[in-house]
């Protein structure tokens, strides 16, 4: 319980400004399933992909392997937030910048690169199952 508590309290006050960015994200989502993952406010969002914002961890609406897998890697992400406080944004520029740009999509493509061939995302699914004990996501 105790460490629960300290882990909100670094996300909203170290990890302040990606926390605040993750609670307008979740008032956006207010209408989808939420629930509390190791200290992480965990919406259950309607898309495929992950998303890590300090306390705030949104993750695949669907029930299945591969979204717990996604959960204890955005969990990962959440752990780099209480590493690095506002400096995460670094992290999260080139999280989104790999995810997102057609430039890394065609790259992991034509190289057969993981998603997680990125250190910031390899990073995230090392440290997720370092502290849940849990499976992340790697591909």
């Amino acid at each position: 319980m105790l460490k629960k508590v300290l882990f909100i309290i670094i996300q909203c006050t170290w990890g302040l400004v990606q926390t605040l960015i993750g609670f307008g994200i979740f008032l956006a989502n207010r209408k989808c399933p939420h629930k509390m993952y190791r200290g992480c406010i965990d919406t259950q969002w309607n898309s495929g992909g992950g998303l890590s914002m300090g306390l705030f961890i949104f993750t695949p609406a669907e029930d299945s392997e591969r979204s717990e897998l996604i959960r204890v890697h955005e969990y990962g992400h959440a752990i780099q937030s209480l590493v690095l406080g506002p400096l995460h944004l670094f992290n999260g520029l080139i999280s989104i910048a790999w995810g997102s740009l057609p430039y890394f999509a065609r790259l992991r493509a034509e190289k057969q690169l993981p998603y997680t061939a990125c250190f910031v995302e390899a990073w995230a699914s090392k440290w997720g199952e370092l502290v849940t004990g849990e499976k992340a996501v790697w591909d």
